[in-house]
């Protein structure tokens, strides 16, 4: 079979080699070793030690920059800390424009630890191309987005904010983490740079951390490699063999999830109790014809407003299936109150004028029964 004509699904399956070439084993292996044995003075097996480079790290490096289109993939061991390079790639003095609606923890980086080293964020709705171009100063040197967004699903065209930051000599970094490479490839549609928070759904299980990026330009990717073995923030071994497993099931978990999510996103939209429903797979939705165009899904991710605050209480106290917890992308469905985990990071004022209110709520759907999952809701809110 030739490489080109492989599908998503087997390449997610199995991974970059295939399998381990030195024994033959099907579940590529852990080497949990520090470091390893030089054969002479000058002489390497390829791995000298596990900050610079692992095999097993490097078979999931290998794998994710496959399956994103990108010349070369790196593994931290978070999701902040593969968002913290990016960063430590920039100088003193430039200015970088984010996604207004975004992850309280990239917020928090931003304002309070980059900012002190002289980098400035502009916080832009980048679905509006306009108001991104107005941004642009002399000093930008990159733009940063998030879509969906979190929470609020936002979903910013990534064919036209590449040719938009392109035009003008930046940077695009796209946060891939909620719809994944097997829904969405931000590369193929003119970024340069793709982030995930590996915790999320390429790992799948809530059990590990691990952040990855991916690099088209190869110039670009060797500086952010002498980041990563500089500060030395690399995913384990044993974590990064959690993600290549979690990845063979990325598939069918995500089709299963979206599935699901669609049929609890419809169930809050007709209910009296809820104001605003903000899935993307629903046609309704703002971003669902973008999304069409470019992304294969719509992911799991729903974010929902109550009519009263008094609710959000009782929701979070009563459920039985659901799970109240920060996180999302794991196989239980988890429910968050942004306003006080993900984004309590970020100013009062800022978080309502974006939505992000004392009524708000996000899901992240997991592999339970959708009918489970809405009774779960319904009593949470009725009885």
């Amino acid at each position: 079979m030739k490489e080109e004509g492989i599908k998503i699904e087997t390449i997610l399956v199995h991974g970059s080699k295939g399998f381990d070439e030195t024994t033959g084993a099907v579940s590529f292996p852990i080497y949990q070793s520090a470091t390893f044995r030089h054969p002479g003075l000058y002489e390497t097996t390829g791995y000298d030690y596990s900050r610079l480079q692992n095999p097993t790290r490097e078979e999931l490096e290998k794998t994710i920059a496959k399956l994103e289109g990108g010349n070369e993939g790196l593994a931290f061991s978070s999701g902040m800390a593969a968002i913290s390079t990016i960063f430590s790639f920039f100088k003193s003095g430039d200015n970088l424009i984010f996604s207004d609606d975004l992850y309280g923890g990239t917020y928090r980086l931003a304002e309070e630890i980059y900012k002190k080293l002289g980098i400035s964020v502009t916080y832009i709705d980048t679905r509006n191309l306009k108001m991104v171009e107005e941004a642009i100063k002399t000093n930008t040197r990159a733009i940063f987005v998030e879509t969906p967004t979190n929470p609020m699903m936002k979903v910013t065209d990534i064919k036209l904010i590449a040719e938009l930051g392109h035009s003008k000599s930046l940077i695009v970094i796209i946060d891939n983490t909620f719809l994944t490479p097997y829904f969405q490839n931000p590369i193929k549609l003119g970024a340069d740079i793709v982030v995930h928070s590996g915790t999320k759904y390429l790992g799948g299980h809530n059990d590990t951390l691990a952040g990855l990026l991916i690099v088209k330009d190869p110039s670009l990717a060797e500086q952010f490699r002498l980041i990563q073995k500089s500060v030395g923030a690399v995913l384990s071994p044993f974590d990064s063999w959690l993600i290549l497993r979690g990845m063979k099931t990325l598939a069918i978990r995500l089709e299963r999830e979206q599935e699901s999510a669609f049929k609890v996103a419809s169930f809050l939209k007709v209910n009296k109790n809820v104001e605003n429903v903000y899935y993307v797979g629903l046609p309704d939705d703002e971003g669902y014809n973008i999304s069409k165009l470019q992304a294969r899904g719509f992911g799991g991710m729903i974010s929902f407003r109550v009519k009263e605050s008094s609710l959000v209480e009782k929701i979070l106290k009563r459920i039985k299936v659901i799970t109240f917890a920060e996180s999302l992308g794991g196989v239980e469905t988890l429910i968050t109150y942004p306003m006080v985990q993900t984004h309590a990071a970020i100013p009062e004022e800022i978080r309502i004028k974006l939505g992000v209110d004392d009524r708000l709520l996000r899901l992240s759907i997991g592999l339970e029964n959708a009918e489970d999952i809405i009774q779960d809701l319904e009593e949470a809110m009725f009885n």
